[in-house]
């Protein structure tokens, strides 16, 4: 029999999900079983990529963000006590899991209590800094202490100089070096040299009410725009919708599949600042506009960080407006800055 491997992405928007496929994909094609554990939208989306895989759901954390920027840390600090509770709750579930379905490997992508230590548990994160403002350096010391308790961490970017995450990704603590690899950015889709089909492409993804509120706002902003416009809203239901709307082609979710040809189909994608999202668009070498989550650090220092690089624009969600646009021009797009990943030389810990 194959050995199992349960893989477990946090449910916190899509990306977490969308960059466990590759991973998936890859334990399938080195002869083990991958069996996937999440909750929400994340755990939906990937039922629809591998429907013949089993699915287990996991505890949600059910965390919510704030409509209003400046009160983000503060509604996140008071679910700081359901939060642990969750974690506890998710490790006691795990070790059931571990002898009813006779698992032989974790990957977890940022669940926080998905790991063993009677098997080899693996954690993926691009956060090695967890940006929170002046609570950065707390933030980064709990983060640090959780991906102790794994075996491995499985970084998605390059060591090197050029990289994808900056300073999120690299640090200088010794005691975490000896568990980190950078295994090269992960990504489920392909470059293909196709015709221009859609002007603007948005992709919208994160949690709510966020999400929607971009959706309102682009909605609005580029009801005047003079081209055609897909507009994905990152809302994962039973069954694919597509509408059309003057100019806009509106749909509720796209598999992978779909989602590579129309991204390649695309002059410009607007989208957040979401890691997942760049190491797609820097897969597919795309010219892209980033609009960061009010209040995610992360999303805001990435976004910075590739204009700084001169790679993409972006401005703060309440700034947008189509002349902002016109700043794309100025940047060289997304860069594919990588080889493929060994999975084999990965996998080789189970």
């Amino acid at each position: 029999m194959n050995k199992r491997i349960l893989v477990a992405p946090l449910n916190w928007g899509l990306g977490h999900a969308t960059r466990c496929i590759p991973i998936i994909n890859a334990l399938i094609d080195n002869n083990f079983e991958p069996i996937i554990a999440s909750d929400g939208m994340a755990l939906l989306l990937l039922k629809k990529e591998f429907p013949e895989l089993k699915c287990l759901e996991l505890p949600s954390y059910n965390i919510s963000y704030s409509e209003n920027e400046k009160c983000f840390k503060l509604k996140l600090i008071k679910q700081f006590p359901q939060l642990l509770k969750a974690i506890k709750k998710e490790n006691n579930l795990v070790n059931d899991i571990i002898e009813e379905h006779h698992i032989n490997g974790i990957i977890s992508d940022n669940r926080l209590g998905v790991y063993s230590s009677k098997i080899p548990s693996v954690y993926i994160t691009h956060q090695l800094h967890v940006l929170s403002g002046k609570t950065t350096w707390l933030t980064t010391k709990i983060h640090q202490y959780v991906i102790k308790q794994f075996d491995e961490c499985w970084v998605p970017d390059f060591k090197k100089s050029f990289n994808l995450s900056g300073s999120l990704g690299h640090i200088n603590d010794s005691n975490l070096k000896t568990k980190l690899k950078y295994i090269g950015p992960l990504c489920r889709m392909k470059k293909e040299s196709l015709n221009s089909v859609y002007d603007i492409m948005v992709l919208l993804s994160g949690p709510e009410p966020q999400r929607t509120l971009l959706e309102d706002k682009l909605m609005k902003e580029l009801n005047s725009f003079d081209g055609k416009i897909l507009f994905v809203k990152g809302v994962v239901d039973d069954h694919q919708v597509l509408n059309e709307e003057g100019q806009f082609t509106i749909c509720n979710f796209m598999e992978t599949k779909d989602l590579e040809k129309t991204i390649n189909q695309s002059k410009l994608v607007i989208a957040r600042s979401g890691y997942s999202t760049i190491m797609d668009l820097a897969k597919l070498r795309k010219k892209a506009f980033f609009i960061p989550t009010p209040g995610q650090y992360e999303q805001e220092y990435l976004a910075s960080y590739l204009q700084d690089l001169k790679l993409a624009p972006y401005c703060k969600q309440e700034d947008f407006n189509n002349k902002k646009l016109e700043e794309v021009s100025y940047y060289k797009g997304l860069i594919n800055v990588g080889n493929k990943v060994d999975f084999k030389e990965l996998f080789s810990l189970f």
